[in-house]
């Protein structure tokens, strides 16, 4: 690929993900998926390894909602061909559900992997 599509391509990308889901991962999920043109640093990121944030599952008093950063796929994704995209879009989408499907069943099993990974980010030299 040779230019990163545009976020309205990526949006449409994403309602394509979307739409192959089963109708029960969006129960509860009130505020949907939306997807933001900025780019996301996670707040330990270093300067020479940087650690964007790609998507986030966000449950706050208005309800519960998918935020997908098209800023940080422009970023860590450029280049890429349209199904390596879409792949690593389809992955940060599933990641994203995972943890709503386990906030709504009490489970943290991909907390835990998460906060394991950010060990391992943090012991990188």
């Amino acid at each position: 690929m040779n230019s990163f599509p545009t976020i309205d391509e990526v949006h449409q990308i994403l309602d394509d993900i979307a739409e192959e889901l089963p109708k029960e991962f969006f129960d509860k999920l009130n505020e949907g998926i939306i997807l933001l043109p900025e780019y996301k640093l996670h707040p330990e990121s270093r300067d020479r390894d940087k650690l964007y944030i790609m998507g986030e599952y966000i449950k706050s008093i208005t309800g519960r909602r998918i935020a997908i950063y098209y800023g940080s796929f422009e970023k860590v994704c450029y280049g890429l061909s349209r199904q390596e995209l879409y792949d690593k879009l389809q992955d940060t989408l599933l990641h994203e559900f995972t943890h709503h499907l386990e906030s709504l069943a009490g489970e943290k099993g991909l907390e835990i992997k998460d906060a394991e990974d950010m060990r391992k980010y943090r012991g990188r030299e």
